[in-house]
């Protein structure tokens, strides 16, 4: 469903027309070695395409306004091989719509000792003319990334990576459209939000349709179509016995593909990334979407329960970033504590959305009674989760501003079984410890709703925070709660004073 290899970063580099001829010539042929590496380079996902050298106000200026309007382009990296003056690019970049990463490197990794004259300090002088284009955006005062380092440097090729997978969720997010089945769970206040002004500062929107829209879809699924998707469940995952066709509980498994099948055709139709529902508003389903949701997160779309549009944003956008990457990425909920002093935990889990992809082995497909929502019982995948690096993601509306906030965690493997707990579920450390990472967490005012990955990291997610302009608040091995205070302090001061 998302495929990266469809977008394009476009390689720009800036020189001008003092050096003559035989030098931008030479600019154009190490600029296009450059763009080629990059574009092979099994870190990076998307395209990276050569732009003709720019040496005026106006090849700035157009190059800018095409790459706002090419639907492929996702972001732009810049290079400035001579000396490039940077007023020649104040037009061009107020009006660049697309992130920009700054690469300061140079052709050449070693100064030829031997051979060096002013002919070669006047073409490689990157280290003075990406100083010139840095000012004049540090001036004008953009959000970009700066990477410094050698083009065949495996780390600096990796950082560029990492980028252009920010930059993929980002554009992704750019005229997106999630629906809203019901309204936000009753009371509940960290899943409310503005939705207007997030349409304004991240580009998605979000919209409610009612339940009964829904019903209708699904009502119109054929029995034949509900046959076959049993029959994918039979195959694909561990079915209990009392779902197995011809045994008491087999309708309920049809019910649950009914669904599914309906819900997949309704986002289908309206071009929908991703959904929330919420077990407040069923009004028609048999029963609440819960395999359905696990698979269809599987598939790429964004999901959170109980109305919480930006956590299902949130899903999706992490979800582009990591097209590719062994590992996944899913709806998660902190649901309860493991206290004991010598290993302390989090039971992370649902009443049922957890997303396949971070199944830990074949799930199994299971029915059980769910106490809530007064409807029947729902067919639900359960499984653990394995060990390893990960983190949980947050967007939270601050009033005045969006903040994403991360926790760096480490993932544990169950040692004790969990036969009587009917739901997917992962156990993980916070760093730097329980107290800290929970303590930091609620200082921030950080969701119980986040986006659990396995294979994204804090610099992909800080990437993106750059790129929509919100704040990010990171809780990792080094927090401390003293300097974590003050850090919340400080942003408040500069968002009070620095309104967008």
């Amino acid at each position: 469903m998302i495929n990266l290899k469809n977008l394009e970063v476009w390689f720009v580099t800036g020189s001008q027309h003092l050096y003559g001829e035989e030098t931008l010539k030479q600019v154009a042929k190490h600029s296009i070695i450059i763009a080629k590496s990059l574009n092979t380079a099994e870190s990076i996902p998307v395209k990276i395409i050569f732009k003709p050298v720019l040496k005026s106000t106006e090849e700035v200026y157009n190059l800018c306004q095409e790459a706002n309007s090419a639907r492929n382009c996702i972001g732009i990296i810049a290079w400035m091989h001579t000396f490039s003056p940077a007023k020649m690019w104040i037009g061009g970049l107020k009006i660049l719509q697309k992130p920009l990463l700054h690469l300061h490197t140079q052709f050449n990794r070693d100064i030829p000792w031997g051979e060096i004259d002013m002919d070669f300090m006047n073409l490689n002088q990157s280290a003075h003319g990406d100083r010139e284009f840095g000012f004049i955006m540090s001036r004008m005062r953009l959000n970009r990334k700066v990477v410094v380092g050698h083009w065949e440097d495996k780390a600096i090729i990796n950082q560029i990576g990492s980028w252009t997978r920010a930059a993929a969720g980002w554009h992704d997010w750019q005229g997106a459209k999630f629906v809203r089945f019901g309204d936000n769970m009753r009371y509940v206040a960290v899943t409310e939000g503005d939705k207007v002004e997030a349409e304004l500062k991240f580009g998605y929107s979000v919209n409610t349709h009612g339940v009964g829209d829904l019903v209708k879809m699904i009502d119109g699924v054929k029995e034949t179509a509900i046959t076959k998707l049993c029959d994918d469940y039979a195959v694909q995952y561990k079915l209990v016995g009392s779902l197995k066709n011809g045994n008491n509980q087999h309708q309920s498994l049809r019910d649950a593909a009914k669904i599914e099948i309906g819900l997949r055709k309704f986002l289908q139709q309206g071009n929908y990334k991703g959904f929330t529902d919420t077990f407040e508003d069923l009004h028609g389903l048999l029963q609440l979407p819960g395999i359905a949701a696990q698979r269809l997160m599987n598939e790429g779309y964004g999901f959170a329960a109980e109305g919480d549009w930006k956590t299902a944003a949130l899903v999706r956008a992490m979800k582009t970033m990591a097209s590719g990457l062994q590992g996944g990425n899913s709806f998660m909920e902190d649901y309860t504590y493991h206290f004991d002093p010598k290993n302390k935990m989090v039971l992370g889990a649902h009443m049922l959305e957890i997303c396949e992809s971070i199944a830990d082995g074949k799930p199994s497909c299971e029915i059980h009674p769910l106490g809530i929502g007064g409807k029947a019982d729902p067919v639900r995948l359960v499984f653990n989760v394995k060990g390893g690096a990960a983190l949980n993601a947050s967007i939270i509306d601050m009033g005045n501003r969006f903040r994403m906030l991360i926790n760096e965690v480490e993932a544990v493997k169950p040692d004790k079984d969990l036969p009587k707990l009917p739901v997917a579920r992962v156990l993980w450390k916070p760093y730097p410890d329980m107290q800290t990472g929970c303590a930091a967490w609620i200082l921030a005012g950080g969701a119980h709703h986040t986006c659990y990955s396995q294979n994204l990291t804090a610099g992909h997610l800080e990437d993106f925070a750059n790129m929509a302009g919100i704040e990010y608040v990171r809780i990792n091995k080094e927090t401390n709660l003293y300097q974590f205070r003050n850090e919340l302090r400080w942003n408040e001061a500069y968002y009070l004073f620095n309104k967008q």
